[in-house]
């Protein structure tokens, strides 16, 4: 949505506690015979309209509200995407810079 990745995560988890000190991030599809590697930086949202959007989507696919769990939610829009096929690696690997 809105050219970026949302997620949810609490604040005393690991992953809130390193966003907290590094707002560096990756975000990785689950197939690595054809990986896709996206970096950027988290940054929480904090504005009324794209939450409220980030809800819609999150309640349609997961049936409930991130709000609800009054934890930070996330926002990562892509700087650089690598991607590869495994079979065809390292011919295939290919970076994109946003």
């Amino acid at each position: 949505m809105d050219d970026a990745f949302f997620f949810s995560t609490g604040r005393k988890s690991r992953k809130g506690q390193n966003l907290a000190a590094n707002a560096a991030c990756t975000i990785t599809n689950d197939d690595g015979e054809e990986a896709v590697i996206v970096e950027g930086s988290a940054k929480p949202v904090e504005d009324a309209e794209p939450l409220k959007r980030v809800a819609a989507a999150y309640k349609k696919k997961y049936k409930m509200d991130p709000r609800d769990m009054k934890e930070p939610i996330f926002a990562v829009r892509p700087t650089t995407v690598f991607g590869f096929i495994e079979k065809s690696f390292p011919k295939s690997a290919t970076r994109w810079r946003l």
